[in-house]
């Protein structure tokens, strides 16, 4: 997911500029991808949101140039806009056919703030011909407590416009409360989803119609053991969708999903 090199030059303690190679990486665009977040490290789902957000998390073809001052921080990517094909273990062309911009500010050790912007030249291969203009703001709050106490919350709007289309837009609030060996963790998103998106018959619903999507989840996971730095958690999580009116005929009245799952991963720092 990233092969990368970076260098930085400090100027004093409160300034420095750095530069960021990489092929694949990540552009300085939107928040913490959804599978680095600590406040959703522990649900097994990605969010509805992730293409209104972080979908430009793996990328073949970044080159970044940023200025910190402070806990300001300012960022500017050029990079390949197509997102990587369903071939997962080869290369793809680079292509530094799309730029984006990203404005960081981190009052505190438990406060992280951002701002972003980005022009994505023809990101999805069904798509020819279609660019994405996309806008992120998010807001993080982490603590790292004594005796294997932890919580995380985030906050986080996407924008997705492409030319002739209406904006579509996406907001997640999650949150995680983590003691020793067990982990209370929440999710709403609300997802303004396309036509197109959902699969639906264009010759009965207009190719252009947004319908909201409202999705609920909580959850939590038990560790049942550690071996060394790698932990094993046995968790479970329910889901509740609230859809348009319009798609009821297709998806009821109150979707609902559960799981129960077998987590395998590799401890923290501290923990």
């Amino acid at each position: 997911s990233e092969l990368s090199v970076s260098y930085a030059h400090s100027f004093n303690k409160k300034s420095d500029i750095f530069l960021y190679l990489a092929y694949p990486g990540e552009p300085a665009l939107g928040p913490a991808a959804f599978v680095h977040r600590p406040s959703g490290f522990f649900n097994p789902d990605a969010p509805l949101s992730h293409h209104w957000v972080d979908a430009t998390h793996i990328t073949f073809g970044v080159a970044t140039l940023g200025y910190r001052y402070g806990n300001w921080k300012i960022e500017g990517s050029s990079f390949t806009g197509r997102e990587p094909n369903e071939n997962r273990y080869d290369f793809d062309r680079p292509r530094f056919d799309s730029w984006s911009g990203r404005l960081s500010f981190n009052p505190t050790a438990k406060w992280a703030f951002q701002a972003s912007h980005g022009f994505i030249k023809q990101p999805e291969v069904l798509h020819p011909g279609e660019d994405i203009n996309r806008t992120t703001a998010s807001a993080t709050f982490s603590t790292n407590d004594k005796n294997e106490r932890f919580t995380n919350i985030t906050a986080l709007w996407g924008l997705n416009k492409s030319k002739g289309h209406t904006g579509e837009n996406a907001v997640l609030v999650e949150g995680s409360r983590s003691i020793k060996r067990t982990t209370f963790y929440g999710r709403y998103e609300w997802v303004q989803k396309s036509a197109e998106e959902l699969a639906l018959n264009e010759n009965v619903f207009d190719h252009d119609a947004l319908f909201p999507v409202h999705a609920f989840t909580a959850g939590t996971p038990y560790g049942l053991f550690k071996k060394r730095n790698t932990r094993v958690a046995l968790g479970g999580q329910l889901s509740i969708y609230v859809r348009d009116q319009e798609l009821a005929s297709l998806y009821g009245k109150s979707p609902m999903a559960g799981q129960i799952y077998l987590r395998i991963y590799p401890g923290t720092v501290g923990r």
